[in-house]
């Protein structure tokens, strides 16, 4: 699996998990439950996972939903 977004908006991880469930892109959020950690400040960011070989359809999903400016380097 690889990374493919890092933040602390939850808005925008429930967006992202939306477009990745309706695309039927398996994924991981990672982080979500630190709250109880960091005391609910929302400091720790919370990252989202996708499977290898989904990769590129789910960068391109979020490309399309203009959400380009959040997606991680590509590590290839």
């Amino acid at each position: 699996m690889q990374e493919l977004i890092r933040t602390n908006d939850m808005v925008l991880v429930s967006a992202v998990v939306a477009l990745l469930d309706g695309a039927r892109i398996r994924h991981l959020v990672l982080d979500q439950n630190m709250s109880v950690l960091e005391g609910s400040l929302g400091v720790l960011p919370r990252r989202i996972l996708v499977a290898d070989e989904q990769m590129s359809t789910a960068r391109q999903i979020l490309r399309e939903a203009g959400l380009a400016h959040e997606l991680r380097p590509d590590a290839r």
